[in-house]
Formats: structure tokens, C-alpha cells, sequence
């Protein structure tokens, strides 16, 4: 079904989903939501936008009949950590890349997944900053990196030359038709492209040296635990073994947690047990530090 050209700016969501429908359902699942609830705000009276809308909430009922069972539809939070977990191993895995100079399609659209996937974030409520950052770097980068090779021109790793204000354009009129990005009137996508069988991302990329799961030698890029350039906040996983312990004061007796810390560390716990399904033993940690934290202290 052709898509209306209202809706240009989530074809690329729209395609995420197609691309993940066999692998991962779920990642399917949520970028439809995102797309239709985006369409709703777009335009939901000009009839061929209703019409798709219809459609796309057709699908949407079947996939969560369909997958009723898994705790990622039935159960928000779970879904939340699902996507945020593979969005940000994505940025991860394009980051250690870029910093490490091998430029190449699967990590432009890591990059680019990754920022798209930050958008479906906000089915489960507002963005966080770091988030928010996250997907503004993701984006910049991936269309920067895109613009270099495009031009022969070879592009500077790291977060170097970002202007303060300075957004992606996803990837301008022409389109990104070598990672099946193109724009067009349609969001029927073939698999996405192989650079090469080590680099194909078609499932979440597992640990593996340069993608900041492991503190040995050249396993992550050198550089310091956080740096902000030009206000954009990079995220440390990339540059610290993603298992430094934190820092936590001894329990304290007589702490006063409220309903809402209690929450707040059942979230950290089950974004950790998303994390394992991934054997993303960082990530997992990291989640049950801050659950650990905050039980201890009342404080995030």
C-alpha cells in the first residue's frame, strides 16, 4: 500500500518495522504504534491517510493477538526496555566503528536505526535527555558519514565538527538508496544490505570486540568516560567497559522509599532482564546498579 505523502516523515519507522518483522516482532510491533500515532497527529481526515491508518491499526490488533504472550507487548515496561536496549546497542556498535575509522553501510545505519528507534521511545512517554541526545548525535552522524562517502570525502571520527545546532536532514532529497532508505512513495523494503557477513547487523549486534561489553585490550575505542562537545552528551558506554562498578554508599537503615522508587527499581530490574535475553551483561548491570542505588539511598 502506497504511502500517502503526509506521512513522508515516518516511512523510515514504517520501514524499520518491515525489516524486523521475521527477527524481531516486537521492534515490528512498536515502530507500527509509533508510525500510526504519529499518522493520527499528521493528518487522520484526508481519506487515503485514513484508510492507511486503518490499515496500519488492522495490523496492529493482529500482531497483539498474535503475540499476547510475550511480555514486551503485554507489559509496557518490558516493551520500553526491548527497544531502548537494541537502539542503544546499535548506537554502540556504529560508535565504536566510527571511532575506530571503519566507515561503512551497516554502521551509517546502525547510526540511523538507532535514532529512528529513539523516536518509537516516546510511545512509552516522554524522552529522556540523554535519549534525546542520543538520537540527535545518532542522526547527525549517520548523515554525515553518508554525506562524506557520498562526496569521497573521508569523514572525522568521533564527535568532531557537530555544530551547536546542527540536526540531521534525513539525508535530503535524494535519499539513502544504498541502505534502502530511499524516499519514495512506498515503504516496501528489501533486507537490509551486507557490507560484509562480520558486519551485518540483520540481528541485534552481540558482544564482540569494539562494542564496549568487555574492558580487555581493543575492545573499546581509548578515550574519557563522558565528553560534551558543543553540548551534545556522548554516552560513556562507548568508552568505559560498560561493568565499572558504580560507586554506592552502604545501605543506610530507616531509608523512605515511595511507591514510585519501588516502581522506578522493578523498571531497572526488568530492563535488566531484557538486557540478559541480549547477553548484554553491561547493559544488565548497569540497570541493577541503579535499582541498587536507589533502594539503598532513595536517590537515582
Amino acid at each position: 500500500m502506497a504511502l500517502p505523502v503526509q506521512f513522508r516523515i515516518i516511512q523510515h519507522h514504517l520501514r524499520t518495522a518491515q525489516e524486523h518483522e521475521k527477527r524481531d516482532p516486537v521492534v515490528t510491533y512498536y515502530c507500527r504504534l509509533y508510525a500510526m500515532q504519529t499518522g493520527m497527529k499528521l493528518d487522520s481526515k484526508t481519506p487515503e491517510c485514513r484508510k492507511f491508518l486503518v490499515k496500519l491499526m488492522d495490523q496492529l490488533e493482529t500482531m497483539k493477538k498474535e503475540l499476547s504472550d510475550n511480555e514486551s507487548i503485554s507489559q509496557e515496561v518490558v516493551g520500553n526496555a526491548h527497544i531502548e536496549n537494541y537502539a542503544l546497542k546499535l548506537f554502540l556498535y556504529a560508535d565504536n566503528e566510527d571511532r575506530a575509522g571503519r566507515f561503512h553501510k551497516n554502521m551509517i545505519k546502525s547510526f540511523y536505526t538507532s535514532s529512528l528507534l529513539l523516536d518509537v521511545l516516546s510511545v512509552f512517554g516522554e524522552l529522556s535527555e540523554e535519549n534525546i541526545q542520543h538520537r540527535k548525535y545518532a542522526r547527525w552522524k549517520a548523515t554525515y558519514i553518508h554525506n562524506c562517502l557520498k562526496n569521497g570525502e573521508t569523514p572525522q571520527p568521533g564527535p568532531i565538527g557537530m555544530g551547536e545546532d546542527e540536526e540531521a536532514d534525513e539525508f535530503g532529497a535524494e535519499g539513502f538508496s544504498g541502505l534502502g532508505l530511499s524516499h519514495g512513495g512506498s515503504f516496501r523494503a528489501g533486507p537490509p544490505s551486507q557490507a560484509s557477513e562480520d558486519q551485518d547487523h540483520s540481528s541485534v549486534p552481540g558482544p564482540a570486540p569494539g562494542i564496549g561489553f568487555a574492558s580487555g585490550p581493543g575492545s573499546a575505542p581509548s578515550g574519557p568516560p563522558t565528553t560534551n562537545y558543543n553540548n551534545i552528551h556522548i554516552p560513556p558506554g562507548a568508552h568505559a567497559p560498560a561493568n565499572t562498578p558504580a560507586e554506592l554508599p552502604p545501605p543506610a537503615g530507616g531509608i523512605q522509599l515511595s511507591p514510585e522508587d519501588f516502581t522506578k527499581a522493578q523498571k531497572y530490574c526488568k530492563y535488566a532482564g531484557s538486557a540478559l535475553q541480549y547477553e548484554d551483561v553491561g547493559t544488565a548491570v548497569q540497570n541493577l546498579q541503579k535499582a541498587l542505588k536507589l533502594l539503598t539511598t532513595g536517590k537515582e
